[in-house]
């Protein structure tokens, strides 16, 4: 498996799968990979999502960075990292949490909104800042944010569209978070030839996109 940094370096884009069951997730994720995208989040909200992150981990899957998402208590922390996950995203700002993944040695995205939150995050040692939800205030309000705190790396997530993702990139964020607008119902047995297709054209309207 690639590490986060090295998967964003690539193409500045996790891909958030949630659904009411984990058992498609690492075809998903391999689809997902081979158009480009290269940092996939199993989020522990889905059913069965540590069976499934341990199984595919297990596959040692190659250009691949796996994460576990959703993640809001300490005990889940650990529970990720040992079925595989290599990094943890929460959806708010729990210290105990940052601390805990302190604790395994694992990358960690709080969710933050608010710059005391977001503030917070990164003093305390996040190693990105997940800003959610993204669509609050759009491209602009990372553009605010970062004025004051420009060494904070935002990644905006939540009901950013593909047509939209560039826009936030232009603005600053370090990375996008992206869930059903590019993973759709692939998921829950949607066509992966659709999913290739939003996967292409993502990553093709990210080419050049960074500011």
């Amino acid at each position: 498996m690639t590490t986060l940094s090295s998967a964003l370096t690539t193409t500045p884009v996790i891909a958030i799968l949630r659904s009411r069951s984990a058992a498609r997730f690492p075809e998903v994720a391999e689809t997902l990979r081979e158009e480009g995208i290269h940092a996939v989040e199993f989020t522990l909200t889905t059913p069965g999502t540590l069976a499934a992150l341990r199984e595919f981990s297990q596959q040692r899957p190659t250009g691949l960075a796996l994460g576990a998402g959703t993640v809001i208590t300490p005990r889940q922390a650990e529970q990720a990292v040992a079925a595989g996950a290599t990094y943890l995203i929460t959806p708010a700002y729990s210290p105990e949490v940052v601390a805990e993944a302190q604790r395994l040695g694992v990358p960690v995205l709080p969710g933050a909104l608010t710059p005391t939150e977001i503030l917070s995050a990164w003093q305390q040692g996040a190693a990105l800042v997940k800003l959610f939800p993204g669509s609050f205030g759009g491209p602009e309000y990372v553009r605010a944010v970062r004025a004051p705190l420009p060494d904070v790396p935002l990644v905006p997530t939540g009901g950013i569209s593909i047509e939209e993702a560039p826009a936030y990139l232009a603005a600053g964020a370090a990375a996008l978070g992206m869930g059903s607008p590019l993973v759709g119902d692939a998921c829950e047995g949607g066509d992966l030839a659709a999913l290739r297709e939003r996967a292409a054209r993502l990553v093709s309207s990210l080419r050049g996109a960074r500011r």
